[in-house]
């Protein structure tokens, strides 16, 4: 079964080639900005009470992907779906942000780590007592030797 899907908007940053970007938002300090398509503006009611959003998007300059691959911040081979490499069968990426304003269908955010122009899909607000887990393990991500 496909899907079709088409990007809401776009992510602005001050990331224009891959190796600028951070590895991960909660490594980056960036500013940046989620500007909606204006038909979209009415579904950013209320996320001003929001600190923190998650940001859905595409990996639009990700070439093709393998199923085995080697981790940013590790050294050994590791399954794909155990890791967030960006090359993916479905291109899908997700970060969250701080949200730090709103200018109608724009929002100024930090922890931005992607690169610009970056197609947005999705935003979703980030809700502690959804989006914690307690008792949690990182897998190889524990005990990998540091690069």
């Amino acid at each position: 079964m496909d899907y079709k899907m088409s990007p809401i908007g776009v992510i602005h940053s001050p990331y224009t080639e891959k190796s600028e970007t951070p590895i991960q938002p909660s490594r980056s300090q960036a500013i940046g900005r989620v500007e909606l398509y204006p038909k979209y503006n009415d579904g950013l009611q209320d996320i001003e009470g929001f600190s923190h959003l998650i940001l859905l998007y595409v990996f639009h300059r990700s070439s093709e992907y393998s199923l085995q691959v080697t981790p940013f911040l590790d050294d050994q081979t590791r399954g794909l779906f155990a890791t967030r490499y960006p090359c993916r069968p479905n291109p899908i990426g997700l970060s969250t942000v701080r949200l730090l304003s709103r200018d109608a269908n724009v929002l100024e955010i930090e922890g931005v780590d992607v690169l610009d122009g970056t197609p947005l899909l999705d935003v979703k607000p980030y809700m502690p007592e959804f989006d914690i887990h307690q008792d949690v393990s990182a897998g190889w991500y524990e005990t990998r030797k540091k690069p």
